[in-house]
């Protein structure tokens, strides 16, 4: 197999399992709620492990890359997802809420560890080959989602034991990271080691968030993460609490909601390419934002779960697009999406209390509308994300992703 595909399946291969890890815990989310007996609040606190841990990863993950490269990165954090998936399972069995914040605890330092080594890796493949990998990368996620989302609503209509749910699928994702970890190149992202005399002959370079370009991108990041993290924490507890659903139907539609993702971030690409980076990113934006206002003041639960693929669609663009924005940098590209992403993180390690005080206090469906305020910030600030004077144009890069597209 050629060392490209190779490297793009693998890519694509540890990605797609970290969304079946999330998507096999969220579908139980109600069921593991009332294992542990948690109120709306309490349930905001357990999901801090996973902000907690998410934040701790990101913040370790850069320069771990810079001195270990993105290899040894993407597998110590695979590993942890993993082990967190198992935790969680077991946890739940015994009914243990501090067991389950453990277990997303280290879902979220392995899930941290991993986002940045593997964008990283998409965007390095990205610059080898000018062929846009980024928003088809985050398509494996929100495929995998998908698929975990589907197995999740069929054991929870079967009423089947959430622990040997959720160990079978640790399985399934370990053997998934076998296969795939050998495939990933060596060294990317990896930086040599300046001796000190040269270090001060080169000087301190300056922060990259001294790019004023760069701080309205990581407004944008941020702001769709909070977006897309508010449906992955808390869809199938607002169609629950919020719309009268059962658990069944409340995670059908947090399936709707990563199938929308994925069909977003597979097609989006030629959108991209045909409309621009900035132009896509702010009615991804507005498409978010009415999506999440149908959801709130909708009168009816079939009328809000089918807003939930608006919700769906407009968010699924952010994160990737947002990231090459910010790896489109010839000398700093590394730096950039790491300092990036980690705000995306920030967005995670707020939402599920901030969400979770709010929704005990307001309701969930109130609690969403500072998701709608983000994304209102978020529509504004994405002229930023076109592209550099020096950087490849985004009709450049699509001609390429066609010319990939068509072998």
């Amino acid at each position: 197999m050629p060392e490209q595909l190779r490297s793009r399946l693998s890519l694509f291969a540890l990605t797609l399992l970290v969304g079946l890890g999330m998507s096999s815990w969220v579908t139980r989310t109600p069921a593991v709620r009332d294992a542990v007996d948690a109120s709306t609040a309490g349930m905001g606190m357990v999901l801090f492990g996973l902000s907690v841990g998410s934040m701790a990863g990101v913040m370790s993950a850069g320069p771990l890359v810079r001195r270990h490269g993105a290899r040894p990165v993407v597998a110590v954090g695979t590993l942890l997802i993993v082990a967190g998936v198992v935790v969680v399972g077991l946890a739940a069995a015994t009914g243990l809420a501090a067991a389950v914040f453990a277990g997303l605890l280290l879902f979220g330092v392995g899930g941290g560890l991993g986002e940045i080594g593997l964008n990283i890796e998409g965007a390095a493949l990205e610059s080898r080959t000018g062929r846009p990998v980024l928003p088809a990368l985050h398509g494996s996620f929100s495929l995998g989602t998908v698929i975990g989302a589907l197995v999740g609503i069929a054991l929870t209509a079967a009423d089947f034991p959430v622990v040997w749910h959720l160990l079978a699928m640790a399985v399934v994702m370990a053997a998934l990271a076998a296969w795939a970890l050998p495939g990933l190149p060596a060294g990317t992202g990896r930086q040599a080691r300046v001796a000190p005399a040269a270090a001060g002959a080169v000087g301190h370079r300056p922060s990259v968030w001294r790019d004023p370009r760069l701080l309205l991108i990581g407004v944008v990041v941020l702001a769709m993460a909070f977006a897309e993290g508010a449906a992955n924490d808390w869809l199938p507890l607002l169609m629950v609490d919020g719309h009268g659903m059962s658990a069944t139907h409340g995670s059908l539609v947090y399936a709707g909601f990563a199938a929308a993702m994925t069909v977003g971030r597979f097609s989006g690409g030629p959108v991209v390419a045909r409309f621009g980076r900035a132009a896509v990113l702010s009615v991804s934006a507005v498409c978010a934002i009415v999506g999440v206002l149908a959801v709130v003041f909708a009168s009816g639960p079939v009328v809000a779960g089918a807003a939930v693929v608006l919700w769906g669609l407009g968010a699924s663009l952010g994160f990737p697009v947002a990231i090459s924005a910010a790896g489109d940098d010839p000398e700093r590209g590394d730096e950039r999406v790491s300092a990036v992403a980690t705000s995306g993180y920030l967005a995670f390690l707020v939402g599920p209390p901030l969400l979770g005080f709010l929704g005990e206090h307001l309701g969930l469906r109130p609690a969403m509308l500072v998701v709608v305020a983000l994304l209102v910030v978020a529509a504004f600030a994405a002229r930023a994300a076109s592209p550099r004077p020096d950087a490849p144009a985004d009709d450049d890069v699509a001609a390429g992703a066609g010319a990939d597209a068509g072998r």
